[in-house]
């Protein structure tokens, strides 16, 4: 065990819609009895990609104590899940990820996307 950045879900805050699961490329996270999980601490490589699309801020990065991450792990579990693909929109102007690079952010409590066009007129109002 090494100590290191990992996914932890608070799952009195989840409700269990999912929206997680998707960016997790790994496939670390799973829906487990309507609540998201963290099946597999040597899948999650803490990146961290799936805590934007949070609605209720149920995830955070923690430092603790965890097996290390196994990247073969991860790539058998990708390969047994499959792509898995939900197009998510620019909150500011629409744009679809397929047509433009999107970011997740949170504010006022709120997991939202915003794509690179839209980012310099939030900065700088």
């Amino acid at each position: 065990m090494a100590k290191r950045q990992i996914v932890k879900i608070d799952e009195e805050l989840c409700n269990g819609c999912g929206a997680c699961v998707t960016p997790c490329a790994e496939g670390a996270i799973q829906l487990v009895n309507g609540k998201a999980k963290v099946i597999s601490d040597s899948l999650c490589d803490g990146a961290g990609f799936c805590l934007g699309v949070c609605p209720t801020g149920a995830l955070t990065i923690e430092e603790r104590e965890a097996v290390e991450f196994d990247h073969h792990a991860a790539e058998e579990q990708q390969k047994a899940r499959g792509k898995k693909y939900i197009a998510q929109h620019c909150f500011r102007c629409g744009a679809s990820e397929e047509k433009a690079y999107l970011i997740p952010c949170r504010t006022g409590g709120e997991s939202i996307w915003v794509c690179t066009r839209c980012i310099p007129a939030l900065i700088h109002g």
